[in-house]
């Protein structure tokens, strides 16, 4: 799979930049046939040619890797702080109101 950085065109590009941007991260080769590009535009894509992904190599969706003991580890100590941080924002953010009516009292 070839990929390319078209970040600068996005200004100029015909079609407008929406619709560059609704193919960001996937093989967009499809799309791009779809709309029958000139040569010229086939040639530019040099310009902004990034390189080749073996995509053999790619992880497959739906699939995690194996994780060992400190993955496992790591991913539930994360859930938790998703329920904690958030929590203990709320009592911070009370704190401060409560201190900021009360202390001029």
């Amino acid at each position: 799979m070839i990929v390319y950085d078209i970040t600068p065109f996005l200004d100029d590009h015909p079609g407008g930049d929406e619709v560059l941007l609704l193919a960001t991260k996937k093989d967009a080769t499809e799309d791009f046939e779809d709309v029958g590009h000139s040569q010229n535009a086939r040639n530019m894509l040099a310009d902004y040619y990034v390189g080749d992904i073996d995509i053999n190599s790619m992880p497959q969706k739906g699939k995690q890797p194996p994780t060992g003991a400190s993955g496992a580890a790591s991913s539930g100590g994360s859930s938790i702080l998703m329920f904690v941080l958030p929590l203990l924002m709320l009592v911070l953010a009370y704190g401060l109101y409560y201190y900021a009516n009360h202390a001029s009292v």
